[in-house]
């Protein structure tokens, strides 16, 4: 979906995020995942232990994150773990970690500069492995990309700088939709830009978390969608990202309901966090 409208179009600018929380299905998305949210806010455990669970749910996002990009590594082996050089998924799982504490720092900044932002997550993403002057900008003409996962065409270097400019023109503007609808598509809309050399998925998952945390909806960031979106797996994330890049209503409208449901899921393993904690036994 290009969200890069002409400056020249007569008539009072459109907001396409409101219309796509207008498709079918998607305000059942968008209320599920406010039933899922408002419960682990009411969780006796939330109230007293919150930092902790954010800390937890902050670990849990980062693992699955660094899942969802080749480096599948067991929950204990990212908590143990210190030394995230040398071999390319722990580089990968160092990232994911990074671009999580990281994420915190610039809510304020996003509304007003997304794409600094942008630069910045990719800045810590990279962590200096990649010593060349790709880093923390968008690619330029006839650089590659380097994101396994994701087999779509890649947008040339100027659908991407205009796509860009789009994204932020209505992060910037501001919306009425629902926090779900603008994540889903600040989401969708980095993976299928792949706007850096590297790191592309990890810093799309990162500026969802920004959104959801930023926009109210996870003020505490303890509803980590990155967790729902690997226990979906990647063949149910690929497919959903399918429906992203057709552009179609039933497209959309899919995408964004896999983002609800990652949430809602994320929502799940912070609720088994609390109960754990709860019971004495985490």
């Amino acid at each position: 979906m290009s969200t890069h409208a002409s400056s020249a179009s007569p008539g009072p600018a459109v907001d396409p995020l409101v219309t796509l929380a207008g498709l079918p299905g998607v305000s059942d998305s968008v209320d599920a995942v406010r039933t899922s949210v408002d419960r682990i806010y009411g969780h006796r455990v939330m109230r007293r232990r919150s930092n902790e669970i954010t800390s937890e749910a902050a670990l849990r996002g980062a693992r699955a994150s660094a899942a969802l990009s080749g480096a599948d590594w067991a929950l204990e082996e990212v908590r143990r773990r210190t030394d995230f050089g040398g071999e390319p998924e722990a580089r990968t799982v160092g990232a994911a970690l990074r671009l999580t504490a990281e994420a915190g720092q610039l809510l304020s900044i996003w509304r007003q500069s997304p794409l600094r932002v942008l630069a910045r997550l990719h800045l810590v993403a990279a962590g200096g492995a990649v010593a060349d002057e790709t880093v923390g900008r968008p690619r330029l003409a006839g650089e590659g990309v380097d994101e396994p996962l994701i087999e779509a065409p890649l947008p040339d270097a100027g659908e991407l700088a205009g796509r860009l400019d789009g994204l932020a023109e209505l992060i910037v503007a501001g919306s009425s939709a629902p926090a779900l609808v603008t994540a889903a598509v600040v989401h969708g809309e980095l993976l299928a830009l792949r706007p850096f050399a590297s790191c592309n998925g990890l810093v799309a998952r990162t500026a969802e978390r920004i959104v959801l945390v930023g926009s109210g909806l996870d003020p505490k960031a303890v509803c980590p969608a990155e967790v729902g979106h690997a226990e979906l797996g990647r063949a149910a994330y690929l497919a959903a990202f399918d429906g992203y890049l057709s552009g179609t209503p039933e497209g959309m409208a899919a995408w964004i309901a896999h983002c609800g449901r990652a949430v809602e899921l994320g929502v799940r393993e912070t609720t088994a966090v609390c109960e754990a904690l709860q019971r004495g036994a985490a």
